[in-house]
């Protein structure tokens, strides 16, 4: 297991000031020790006697962590903000006076840690509320990544919960389990990408610890019965290269390599290999000056002993995604025992073990503005990284896809209610959210929450914020979104245009379907083969001849003779109407409503509108938009939430769909006034829908309901009927009511 040397170990007594610093503090400049010296005076105090749930001693565990990460080689500040990671937590310490004694350097990676730990604790207690894990430690990883606007804050948090692991696992805490297994799934995968070694293996060791306790013990205890004999077998190898290393001119330090328990095993049960067949058992490391000492030593090495074929790994020509290079050999080593060989020179050893951490302390004094070449380092890694997930397929492949072709563009992770981490675009809004969700979630969007807060629909999200979305129970996306700035992602869009083109679709094939029943009554035609009737017109399906009657492509006249030459028994002859539409529904083209789309379009029964008449439109939970009159009695009485569907509507230019009006026509009771007004509206070329006569008092009152398409054919109509000898009054009606 990795050396936790000059760490504290759980339950340690409290070192003294000057102790801690000569520790830890050794390596640094004046100027750094005394501000360490500051951090140390200032955790000390503000902590006191607080411990955290596992029940350490809070200041010692942030003592032991600002350890790990000045053993990492990272610069005093970092060592700083790992000890006072907590101060702010509870108001500990007050922003301003962190950033008076250390810079707001220091106060920007503490907030860092905070807003990270805050997430990260977030999405855990759903996991153990919920009592199944999420199976998303791939995106949470990209999420804390994306959130690190520095990246010592990643590191500070993997030191976190190195030392949190250390101090669980001789401990029975009932958070032992679910921490082991974030560190195997979240945090050692992320210290590994980013090259931290010794990190990921001291992470993946104790996790193993606490997860599979008897698999450790009998790993450790292979290790231990061997532990003399082969610590006398390696000294007998080193002794013998830096002979013969000596011979041949070359300044190397060759050391034997620590053993990692978790790697081991996971080799033998990978490999299904026994624990004499696992190579690295026995392994040392030799560390020389430049590359062409690495190619030199391998030759002396492969001259001395036999190499395993199949067992060479040339990580120098071939760098590994995160830029880790060495030399890998295993040969047959003395006693015919096999032995593991890395050759490495010291630069690439402080990569291995330290990685990207490793140019913040040899970086030191360069400004901000000249750090871009550190920039471009954590790019290339967290872009090969990404290449990774796109190897793993599903949907990431397509993100990483669009993540080369767009390379600089950031991207958001934010959070579902249940603690799913969403990847999305920089820019994306909570639409785009929803629909990233599931596309009915999408569809139904009617609001949004973040953090808490009800937020516009074009709200740009930010990082690890948590989004709630409001919906209806029905309904639809607006046109409106797929102009301005609601929508960012194609995805989102593409599933907004998919439903406009289903809901025509729909539209046409009900009035398809309404048109060809209609036609049939008229007909008197019953037990019609329906699918021979599509096949007539062309069409191999019927629901394909149903959309295309609906969309106006076939004529009245076409209809009634194929339905003629199909009919099962001679029709009824009827005289032929012309063509209409329902008296209810209009084609979308009619009626234009301000702020929606391509909806359902109905008229009112209680106030029958006709062009021009000036119209509003309600709209419907489950019906699309019923459009009335602005007089209409119905809509001038809606209050409260009820009046906040009603929308701006207005006829669109050329309109000349048929609208249903109701009509009153009261004349003398006297023979022959029905046939001379059914004559007259005969004369206007119009059949009435429905006629209802009532007799009394020497009047007769005929309520008729016919369509006509505006104000003006309707007003000639009026004028007709009132022409007709007896009649006294012909007027349009509302509900019955004369208008």
């Amino acid at each position: 297991m990795v050396s936790t040397a000059r760490t504290l170990a759980p339950g340690a007594s409290l070192p003294t000031r000057q102790a801690w610093l000569a520790a830890h503090a050794a390596s640094y400049d004046a100027p750094a020790r005394e501000a360490l010296g500051v951090a140390f005076d200032l955790a000390k105090k503000a902590y006191g006697e607080r411990r955290t749930p596992q029940g350490e001693r809070l200041f010692l565990h942030a003592l032991a962590v600002a350890g790990v990460i000045a053993d990492s080689q990272l610069d005093h500040q970092a060592v700083a903000a790992a000890l006072l990671a907590h101060v702010l937590d509870g108001e500990l310490l007050a922003p301003e006076t962190l950033a008076a004694k250390l810079g707001e350097d220091v106060l920007r990676l503490v907030q860092g840690v905070g807003r990270m730990d805050q997430v990260h604790r977030g999405v855990s207690s759903l996991e153990t509320r919920r009592g199944e894990p999420v199976n998303q430690a791939e995106s949470l990883r990209k999420m804390l990544l994306a959130m690190a606007e520095d990246i010592r804050v990643v590191l500070i948090i993997l030191a976190e919960q190195v030392q949190l692991l250390r101090e669980l696992v001789k401990s029975e805490h009932p958070a032992r389990v679910q921490v082991a297994r974030e560190a195997q799934e979240i945090f050692a995968p992320l210290a590994n990408r980013l090259g931290i070694w010794q990190l990921k293996w001291e992470l993946e060791d104790l996790a193993l610890r606490i997860l599979e306790p008897e698999v450790y013990k009998r790993m450790a205890r292979l290790l231990d019965e061997r532990r003399l004999d082969r610590e006398q077998y390696i000294a007998c190898v080193i002794e013998i290269l830096r002979g013969e290393l000596a011979k041949a001119g070359i300044q190397a330090e060759v050391t034997g390599r620590p053993k990692h328990i978790y790697s081991i095993w996971r080799k033998m049960k990978l490999k299904h290999l026994d624990f004499e067949q696992v190579y690295d058992v026995r392994a040392v490391r030799v560390l020389v000056n430049d590359v062409k000492d690495c190619y030199t030593v391998l030759g002396i090495v492969h001259g001395l002993w036999q190499p395993i074929p199949g067992e060479f790994d040339d990580y120098i020509a071939h760098p590994k995604a995160n830029d880790y290079r060495s030399l890998h050999t295993a040969v047959i080593g003395p006693e015919g025992k096999a032995l593991e060989v890395q050759i490495r020179t010291h630069e690439m050893h402080r990569h291995a073990e330290f990685g990207v951490a490793a140019h913040w302390r040899y970086k030191e004094g360069v400004k901000a503005s000249q750090g871009f070449d550190e920039k471009i380092a954590w790019l290339r890694q967290l872009l090969a990284w990404r290449d990774e997930v796109a190897a793993s397929g599903g949907d990431a492949g397509e993100w990483v896809q669009q993540f080369k072709t767009e390379l600089f563009r950031d991207r958001v992770y934010v959070l579902t209610p249940q603690g799913k981490v969403i990847d999305l675009p920089q820019g994306a809004t909570p639409l785009d959210f929803a629909y990233a969700v599931h596309t009915d979630l999408g569809h139904r969007c009617r609001g949004a929450k973040v953090d808490g807060h009800i937020v516009p629909l074009n709200y740009k999200l930010r990082n690890a914020q948590w989004v709630e979305i409001l919906t209806a129970k029905q309904g639809g996306p607006s046109r409106d979104w797929l102009s301005g700035d609601y929508l960012v992602t194609s995805r989102a869009r593409a599933k907004v245009r998919q439903w406009f083109h289903a809901q025509q679709h729909d539209a046409h094939l009900a009035q398809g379907r309404e048109l060809l029943d209609k036609e049939l009554i008229r007909l008197g035609v019953s037990g019609l083969n329906q699918e021979k009737l599509a096949q007539a017109f062309g069409q191999p399906r019927l629901e394909d001849f149903l959309v295309a009657l609906g969309r106006g492509e076939y004529r009245q006249l076409q209809l009634e003779q194929a339905i003629r030459n199909l009919a099962p028994a001679p029709a009824r002859e009827v005289m032929p109407a012309p063509p209409r539409r329902g008296p209810s529904r209009a084609a979308r083209s009619d009626v234009l409503i301000e702020g929606v789309g391509s909806l359902p379009v109905a008229y009112g029964k209680c106030c029958r509108p006709v062009p021009p008449d000036p119209i509003v439109a309600y709209l419907t939970r489950a019906r699309g938009a019923v459009v009335h009159r602005q007089d209409c009695p119905n809509v001038q009485g809606l209050a409260g939430e009820r009046s906040a569907r009603l929308l701006a509507a207005s006829w669109a230019a050329g309109a000349d769909s048929l609208h249903a009006v109701d009509l009153l026509v009261r004349g003398d009771d006297r023979p022959g006034l029905l046939r001379d007004l059914l004559a007259a509206l005969a004369a206007e070329k119009m059949n009435p829908l429905a006629v209802n006569a009532v007799t009394g008092g020497g009047l007769t009152d005929l309520r008729l309901t016919i369509e006509v398409r505006d104000l003006e054919q309707l007003e000639r109509l009026l004028a007709a009927l009132t022409a007709v000898r007896g009649v006294r009054l012909a007027r349009r009606t509302a509900q019955g009511v004369p208008t």
